[in-house]
């Protein structure tokens, strides 16, 4: 990790003029300067003027939006509306331009990064874990995937099931000379279709569970991650921009400067910090949670099956008993938000 405040400052991009003279880029606190001089020549929003002469006309061409009955020869003073509105606009104006620095530095910063021309701070083993966590998910999310088309397949298969044993009761009813036949294959499939209907519920809380650790629980970290990652960005760009200022001249501006860029490093470095030990937090818990849910979900899930191909209705139900598994019978409606409570 790179804790030095000191350190090597990045390799900097030099730009050429179109005669081929090489120029210094100018520093990061040019933005700030153009931004105070918008500040100091803009136009004051509170004076409102139409110009009839054109743009950059002759001071006679301006005609005030005043009332033209009754020309005033006083001044009004600003009443206390008028300095709270200047004091929101010149809030919303400070943030935005804090924005605009801290977006053009990170921005330079991440260029650096990917031409190769700047560090970046790196923890290691947390980066693995990281790593981990997104190849974890991914597969999970394939996991996911492949046990809603089970859930499909079985729901197919338990309609057909149940059209079949239908079919097998009326002809039943209908052929004499087979009645017998066509008995036992319609209790078959009926027998058949209240095992499905075992197993598919089963299936079902199997998908809800992995849908709940994926698109929530592993989300969630992954969200801290992100944040995380954008803090180690900005502690960075800060970082580099401490460098540059620490090896140029020293005078009197640049000492303020210098103590200014200090102080909002070590905040950023903070944030960074604290961010980084969430994010190891939230990895520790979600890898005990992830073993935890699992482990029963996937007892669940060999069992139910197993007793499902073999054919013991006996402890596929136990199965479902054991996991606290309730099945709602078949066209029943879903309970209200009332009911759940």
């Amino acid at each position: 990790m790179t804790d030095g405040i000191l350190g090597k400052a990045a390799t900097m991009e030099i730009p050429i003029h179109g005669n081929g003279e090489a120029r210094q880029l100018p520093e990061d606190d040019g933005l700030e300067q153009d931004l105070q001089q918008v500040m100091v020549s803009g136009p004051n929003l509170n004076e409102t003027s139409i110009v009839s002469g054109g743009y950059g006309g002759s001071g006679d061409g301006l005609i005030p939006t005043g009332s033209g009955r009754h020309p005033s020869h006083s001044t009004t003073p600003a009443g206390p509306g008028d300095e709270v509105a200047r004091g929101i606009a010149g809030e919303k104006f400070d943030i935005v331009k804090k924005w605009g620095i801290n977006t053009y530095k990170c921005t330079k910063q991440l260029l650096s990064e990917r031409f190769g021309r700047g560090s970046r701070t790196v923890d290691l083993e947390l980066e693995l874990q990281i790593e981990l966590l997104r190849e974890t998910k991914r597969k999970y999310e394939s996991v996911l995937q492949l046990g809603r088309a089970l859930t499909a397949h079985l729901y197919s298969l338990l309609q057909t099931q149940h059209a079949l044993g239908d079919a097998f009761a009326d002809l039943s009813q209908k052929s004499p000379e087979l009645q017998e036949e066509f008995g036992y294959n319609a209790e078959t499939q009926k027998l058949l279709c209240k095992n499905g209907e075992t197993l598919l519920g089963a299936v079902n809380f199997f998908v809800s569970s992995i849908n709940t650790l994926v698109t929530k629980t592993m989300e969630d970290t992954l969200m801290t991650v992100k944040q995380y990652e954008a803090a180690r960005l900005e502690y960075d760009a800060y970082r580099t921009d401490l460098e540059e200022l620490s090896l140029g001249p020293r005078d009197a501006g640049t000492r303020g400067r210098l103590e200014s860029a200090q102080a909002t490093f070590q905040a950023h470095r903070d944030k960074y910090e604290k961010l980084r030990g969430d994010v190891a937090i939230k990895l520790k818990f979600l890898e005990e949670n992830k073993i935890k849910v699992m482990h029963k979900q996937l007892l669940l899930f060999h069992n139910a099956v197993s007793a499902y191909f073999a054919g013991n209705q006996k402890q596929l139900e136990q199965t479902l008993q054991q996991f606290n598994i309730k099945l709602r019978p078949p066209g029943a409606e879903k309970p209200s938000w009332l009911e759940e409570q």
